[in-house]
């Protein structure tokens, strides 16, 4: 690889660092006050689902 591409690429991961560490507020959703709070494991499924609804196939 030449340094331009080594560049590139660290810049890369250093916008996807960026992107990683920017955490999402953790939104509840306020349907009943008897449910149980989401899981983390919830969470990424919504907004995995929620990418995918996006895309065209």
């Amino acid at each position: 690889m030449s340094k331009g591409d080594d560049r590139k690429l660290a810049a890369l991961a250093k916008k996807n660092a960026a992107k990683a560490a920017k955490a999402k507020p953790t939104k509840r959703r306020r349907y009943d006050d008897t449910l149980p709070p989401e899981r983390e494991e919830d969470l990424e499924l919504r907004d995995f689902f929620s990418e995918m609804k996006k895309r065209e196939f």
